[in-house]
């Protein structure tokens, strides 16, 4: 499976990459309509959003109906969110502890958000134990420790 490019997405560029979420594809102008109306930007500014975010790996064009583009994104949201996550843990210096503190003393972060956080973090440890020992069975005995090596050894 090819990995997902890591592209640092401005705020706005962030917003022209929900449109293309959203409509899975679409032009400048499909993109541009699905903008809030309220401060909906000139076709042109959409559009060189869109190029940077080609430029960028963000996206791509995928074929041209009459004079216009259409574009997909590259990256998911998940990917652009995890991108997210990363940089702000390097503001707090990596700790995922100072974070949370800030969060709670700004009022952000509720017992319940630590309540449902934890049993997502208890399924997250289940899979990866299971996934663990479907690993361990599917090798033949004494493989999974490494007793491969030891026999080639001889």
């Amino acid at each position: 499976m090819p990995k997902e490019p890591q592209v640092k997405l401005t705020r706005f560029e962030l917003e022209v990459m929900e449109a293309l979420w959203a409509l899975g594809s679409a032009s400048v102008r499909e993109v541009q309509e699905r903008l809030p109306a309220r401060k909906r930007p000139a076709y042109t500014t959409v559009q060189t959003i869109i190029y940077r975010l080609e430029e960028k790996g963000a996206l791509r064009r995928v074929k041209k109906v009459g004079n216009a583009h259409v574009f997909e994104p590259l990256v998911t949201r998940k990917a652009a969110a995890r991108r997210l996550v990363d940089e702000l843990l390097d503001f707090f210096g990596g700790s995922p502890r100072t974070l949370m503190a800030q969060m709670v003393e700004a009022g952000r972060l509720t017992l319940e958000d630590l309540r449902e956080a934890e049993g997502a973090l208890e399924q997250i440890e289940a899979e990866r134990a299971t996934e663990s020992a479907k690993k361990e069975k599917g090798a033949p005995a004494g493989e999974a420790r490494g007793g491969a090596r030891e026999r080639r050894k001889r």
